[in-house]
């Protein structure tokens, strides 16, 4: 990728550099920048997570978190940068698109469902078309899915006569279904009523302890308070400070972040 070199504004509390430079790393971002005509989104952005790891962005609205996601999966193309998955460059424009997003599971603040589609044909929509699993393989690892997430029973109706937080939790089945190695979430929680959070994030928590690797957009400071393993604070398209949970969501030492939690527990 091409693009004009940005220079870099380094906050104290980044952690060095991992001495591999992050090379082991499932996803590792480096130098991302991606504008939409004047306005820079993204700008130098480094990033790393690595295997069984939950790394949560915390940030104002606009601050880049919901672009990253949408660039790792190529849903959006960076201007600069290199975004590499399991060591492969998915930025590299020779990239399979289609291979890239069979290792990454996406669950965004809309569920998306086919409303046409039963629950269970909107589970195993993309075994069948895009791994090309045979009918009667997909249906089964579907309803174990389906299983794990509480929803066995829901199976046969429509989206419609699902709650929210149902709809969001085979939106979470649909993304796990194809065992990604990685899978990203984007304000899963935003659409839902309040008291059908908790289930959302329940599910998400219980998919930590099974080791599941999750780059995770969101406003819910508790969740990432005890789900994560890291927290990332954005702001303007960079990384301000990153860190343990308690130490930035507890003891923030950037201005900024100091601001954005005050304003956020303000609000």
């Amino acid at each position: 990728m091409t693009g004009q070199p940005q220079a870099a504004e380094t906050a104290t509390t980044l952690p060095a550099p991992a001495p591999d430079g992050g090379a082991s790393a499932l996803l590792r971002v480096r130098g991302v920048r991606k504008a939409f005509g004047e306005h820079v989104v993204l700008d130098d952005l480094d990033l790393d997570v690595h295997a069984h790891q939950v790394v949560v962005l915390v940030g104002a609205s606009g601050s880049g978190k919901s672009t990253l996601l949408r660039c790792v999966n190529l849903l959006e193309e960076v201007d600069d940068g290199v975004i590499e998955v399991e060591g492969r460059d998915v930025t590299d424009p020779r990239a399979d698109a289609d291979a890239v997003r069979a290792r990454i599971g996406t669950v965004f603040q809309a569920y998306n469902l086919f409303p046409h589609l039963r629950v269970l044909d909107n589970v195993t929509l993309a075994l069948r078309l895009v791994h090309r699993t045979p009918r009667a393989d997909a249906d089964a690892r579907a309803l174990a899915m389906l299983e794990r997430v509480g929803l066995a029973d829901k199976a046969r109706a429509f989206p419609d006569q699902l709650s929210g937080g149902q709809q969001q939790r085979v939106a979470i089945a649909r993304a796990l279904v194809s065992q990604p190695a990685l899978m990203l979430l984007d304000e899963v929680t935003s659409a839902l009523d309040p008291e059908l959070v908790g289930e959302v994030l329940d599910l998400l928590g219980e998919l930590k302890d099974e080791g599941t690797t999750m780059l995770v957009a969101t406003h819910e400071m508790a969740f990432a308070r005890h789900v994560a393993d890291e927290v990332v604070f954005l702001h303007e398209g960079r990384v301000h400070e990153r860190g343990a949970p308690e130490q930035v969501l507890d003891d923030p030492r950037e201005p900024r972040t100091q601001e954005f939690l005050r304003r956020f527990r303000g609000a």
